[in-house]
């Protein structure tokens, strides 16, 4: 299976919702992020995509490193996500969708049922932002 390289972004609120983007285009919510341009490291990738596509301005220092997880890609089919995945918390009147999102939402555990998400979220990183999920 292809592999695409991402980074992507537990975004927590105060209220502990988790933030989730839909591209245009597309039917499932993921964490916000993509693929990095020539050169770029994973914390550089996020920190341009979140400017990007939600007008968030984050230092390195704002971000946590995760680590690195591997699932079925949600809108390609037949390749696989490598994604680098950082932590982070910002307030929600700071997001505003830009560039290719269509729509963002902050989720709860009860959404997780009911919203079609990416497998990397479901599989990764949403039992990473809500560990009761992980059981």
């Amino acid at each position: 299976m292809p592999d695409i390289h991402v980074s992507a972004a537990v975004i927590i609120d105060a209220e502990g919702r988790v933030l989730v983007v839909r591209k245009q285009g597309t039917t499932r919510f993921m964490q916000p992020g993509g693929k990095p341009e020539p050169g770029e490291s994973a914390v550089q990738t996020l920190i341009r995509e979140l400017h990007e596509e939600l007008g968030l301005t984050l230092d390195e220092s704002d971000l946590h490193p995760l680590g690195t997880f591997i699932s079925a890609a949600a809108n390609e089919p037949g390749h696989r996500v490598v994604a680098a995945a950082f932590a982070t918390s910002v307030d929600p009147g700071a997001v505003t969708v830009q560039a290719e999102l269509a729509e963002l939402r902050w989720i709860t555990p009860a959404d997780v049922a009911t919203l079609p998400l990416a497998p990397l979220s479901v599989e990764h990183l949403l039992p990473i932002a809500w560990p009761a999920l992980a059981g």
